[in-house]
């Protein structure tokens, strides 16, 4: 008998037990949502400054005294209140919640915790994890099987990858909006014939890859990109057939990114992450060590200006309830000041976000001390926030996905919250 076998008889033995006769069992939640849209701060975003606003410190002050960089105002839910550079968010926090109690205990490290917050899991040197978005891919596909499952709208890496799930359940990523994904634009001298003509010659070639050889899933991947590069899929990237005024309110670079990714929403994409500040517009991005912090407010406005009208043209488009918002970064700040007066790393408590997606949301999840450094209420583990992302779309995170032989769940034992599904 093997291993799976075994734990599958056991576990009919318990369910037969007399113990556990007249047992209640728990009703699983279940989510509305259909699509998810995934936010990337890469290097660290400060709750202190940001989602957890706390008292007044002072970097300039003899000793520095701990405390967030700039005043906090109110929100449209009472009792929740945001950094003063989160104006336009604030007014819609009822479609928000602000999980303030998240945590891990990976290495304070960009890459590891990185890969942890897109994984769940800590790296192996025997096994590569699949992150969220190939998780979701592969559990549910795309809604329009004429796109893909799982796009990136920033630079790949194995820890936004498909691990063991292999290529077929990889993302397709472009960098720039307005062309599309990397090689997918036709040059203008090759015409639709001369496409076709090249694909039949291409096909003997991928016949001959062998269902079960390492080739197959690049050959089906490959497969999916000439089917991908038609126009019907490319008219998705020309924004300018939105209003100016749209165009304008979602901001920057990174806001056309956000509204690009409605676009592809609208038309079946099931899960896209999208990563902020490409451009590192304050020089060294959420990572604000030393003089870093001095234009921290820039990325903060930056933010607050395509999220919110991310969520408002959702809400317009009637896709709100069934596109999930979620927020990632690698860890937090901690409330004190460093030398040169910006903050370090602290991956004990920080912030992640969840807006729409059907959830009921509270505006914010979790309490933490009056310096945003201790768990005070409601830890939320990365497996936790995982967990709660696969409901809200419908997914069981206790499913088992095979890696080899070997079963592994889709989260490590992560617990969606309860409460944002009554």
């Amino acid at each position: 008998m093997n291993r799976r076998h075994f734990l599958q008889s056991t576990a009919l033995a318990a369910t037969a037990s007399p113990l556990l006769h007249g047992a209640t069992s728990i009703a699983k939640p279940k989510g509305k949502a259909e699509h998810c849209i995934f936010i990337w701060l890469g290097g660290g975003m400060a709750q202190i400054d940001t989602f957890d606003p706390k008292p007044l410190g002072d970097p300039k002050a003899s000793p520095k005294k701990a405390g967030s960089a700039y005043p906090s105002i109110e929100t449209s839910v009472p009792g929740v209140r945001l950094s003063q550079h989160l104006p336009k968010t604030a007014r819609l926090m009822e479609h928000v919640t602000a999980v303030r109690s998240v945590n891990h205990n990976i290495i304070n490290e960009h890459a590891i915790a990185t890969n942890f917050v897109h994984t769940a899991r800590p790296i192996s040197g025997s096994t590569s994890y699949p992150s969220i978005g190939s998780i979701v891919a592969h559990q549910r596909g795309a809604v329009n099987p004429k796109v893909p499952a799982y796009m990136l709208i920033g630079y790949p890496s194995p820890s936004r990858g498909p691990g063991f799930l292999g290529a077929k359940h990889g993302n397709i990523y472009l960098t720039d909006t307005t062309s599309g994904p990397a090689g997918f634009t036709r040059p203008e001298d090759v015409t639709s014939q001369r496409i076709s003509t090249r694909e039949k010659l291409l096909r003997p070639l991928q016949e001959r890859v062998a269902e079960s050889a390492a080739m197959a899933d690049y050959e089906a991947a490959q497969r999916e990109a000439l089917r991908l590069a038609g126009p019907e899929f490319m008219r998705n990237f020309n924004l300018k057939e939105e209003s100016a005024s749209l165009r304008n309110d979602y901001g920057s670079e990174f806001g056309q990114r956000c509204l690009l990714a409605r676009r592809l929403i609208q038309d079946g994409v099931r899960f896209i992450e999208v990563s902020h500040n490409l451009g590192f517009v304050n020089g060294t991005g959420w990572d604000t060590h030393n003089d870093g912090q001095e234009k921290q407010h820039l990325l903060i406005k930056d933010l607050d200006d395509a999220l919110a009208t991310l969520i408002t043209d959702l809400k317009t488009h009637g896709l709100l309830d069934k596109t999930l918002i979620a927020l990632g970064t690698e860890f937090g700040r901690p409330p004190e000041f460093d030398a040169g007066g910006g903050r370090g790393h602290q991956c004990s408590t920080f912030s992640l976000l969840l807006a729409g997606g059907g959830l009921n949301h509270c505006g914010a999840y979790g309490v933490t001390d009056d310096l945003s450094k201790k768990i005070l209420e409601n830890p939320v583990s990365v497996p936790d926030f995982h967990a709660t992302i696969h409901t809200a779309l419908n997914i069981d995170p206790a499913h088992e996905l095979m890696d080899g032989t070997r079963p592994v769940p889709l989260t490590d034992n992560g617990k969606p919250i309860a409460s944002l599904f009554t």
